[in-house]
């Protein structure tokens, strides 16, 4: 087996006992950029069978028994120094629990400027595990992710048509991903085009192969449909390194079971029963998110902070919070701080790119500890840096991971850390329009 080699490498001979009496031996280590992301993948996993546990920040100690864990940084807009440092600690701790395989997971749009920080992070666990090739592959085709040519399309728009290109943080003005990548690392860029990919692993298998030979160190991968990712996921089974959108995971948990060291699961998804108030915390402008608060408001009580208005954290923390006295009961509540493009870009010229963002975090982080501490047991937080100061500010240290409300939104259990809590944690990007509605239905 071609599975990377971690330092305590469970023997063959001891594979069979695998999840036989409840024990649980990881066999796959993944590492993502922001903490939405990795509930985006972890959901991925255990809908094909994996128990799967997200561990918030580099682990400290001990890693939870599990299949799979991810290890959820908040790396994606970090200093290219930070980023490969955190990420290289996570992959250590990884490879010491025994992970025979590692997977770099970043956002299925591709999110990154233009010096990184995917390519770096990719080069440096490249040379941590002595992998020497790797696929990228951010298709996620259920949420209107597909690469054709080495082009991504989100729904039938390219990448730098779809809305992304006005990302506040990460702007994306290029839809050549081999382009894109090539910029970002050293080593060369290949592609693996649709006409191969759809022949299925086999053929895959065989242009990656082709693609080394030539030189090429990355290979960018069309994808279309699922069935090109599970083919995708089949033809990299021996792959020391994996790096991609939550999609091309679909097809790595067969893989274990074809070897025998996975069994079957149907309780994967199972999470203790919920209980206690309900809340919303959104602080994505993109245009997915955007739509789910304006549905939203007709049907929870839903308060939008100005920060551009209050460009102060604490006072917008303040003001949500005397909001919120009287209306936290029997039905969610919506506070959001997301807001049209034209409106973030003028925050961003009075207090600068990087404060800008950090304030509206700021000030949802200190509303989810208010929401929290007065008995909301269920939060769904909307937009991946807002996730991250979230469940900072909250102490979290893990989340098992169960039912999806969409693809790629599972709801997340924390225990052991204060009060149990129900925790969903969104993507902008992702969900229907009426998922702030629904989600509370679900899990």
């Amino acid at each position: 087996w071609g599975f990377c080699r971690p330092p305590r490498m469970i023997a063959p001979r001891q594979w069979g006992i695998i999840g036989a009496q409840g024990d649980n031996i990881m066999l796959l280590g993944c590492i993502a950029d922001d903490f939405t992301g990795a509930t985006d993948l972890a959901a991925t996993l255990v809908r094909a069978g994996m128990r799967t546990v997200q561990v918030i920040g580099v682990p400290e100690g001990p890693l939870p028994e599990a299949d799979a864990v991810v290890v959820a940084l908040k790396s994606r807009t970090a200093p290219v120094e930070d980023a490969i440092a955190w990420s290289l600690a996570a992959c250590d701790s990884l490879l010491a629990a025994g992970a025979r395989q590692i997977f770099w997971k970043y956002c299925s749009t591709f999110d990154s400027t233009p010096a990184g920080n995917i390519g770096p992070v990719a080069d440096a666990l490249m040379k941590r595990l002595d992998a020497g090739f790797a696929l990228a592959c951010p298709a996620f085709p259920t949420n209107g992710r597909t690469i054709y040519q080495g082009h991504l399309f989100v729904g039938g728009a390219l990448l730098n048509e779809s809305g992304m290109e006005n990302h506040p943080l990460t702007p994306m003005t290029d839809a050549n991903l081999v382009r894109v990548l090539a910029g970002q690392t050293r080593h060369g860029v290949g592609l693996v085009p649709f006409a191969t990919v759809d022949r299925g692993a086999g053929a895959i298998r065989s242009e990656m192969g082709k693609l080394r030979e030539w030189g090429k160190h990355y290979a960018i991968i069309d994808a279309i449909t699922d069935q090109h990712l599970l083919d995708i996921g089949e033809a990299a089974a021996l792959h020391p390194l994996i790096t991609g959108g939550s999609g091309v995971a679909m097809g790595l948990p067969e893989n274990f079971r074809r070897a025998g060291l996975l069994p079957l699961r149907e309780d994967a998804a199972t999470l203790p029963p919920h209980g206690g108030f309900a809340a919303v915390l959104a602080g994505s402008c993109s245009r997915a998110t955007l739509g789910q608060i304006g549905l939203a408001r007709e049907h929870m009580p839903s308060l939008e902070l100005d920060a551009l208005a209050t460009p102060d954290a604490a006072a917008l923390a303040a003001q949500a919070i005397a909001w919120m006295e009287g209306r936290i009961g029997a039905e969610p509540i919506l506070i959001a701080a997301s807001a049209p493009p034209e409106k973030v870009a003028a925050l961003q010229q009075k207090l600068g790119r990087d404060a800008a963002g950090a304030l509206v975090e700021e000030a949802l982080a200190l509303v989810a500890e208010a929401l929290v501490a007065r008995g909301v047991r269920r939060l769904l937080v909307a937009g991946g840096e807002t996730s991250g100061a979230v469940v900072q500010r909250l102490g979290l240290r893990s989340l098992r991971i169960g039912e999806e409300i969409d693809p790629g939104v599972p709801w997340t259990y924390a225990e052991g850390q204060g009060p149990s809590l129900h925790l969903a944690l969104k993507s902008g990007n992702f969900g229907a329009r009426d998922f702030f509605v629904k989600a509370f239905n679900h899990g």
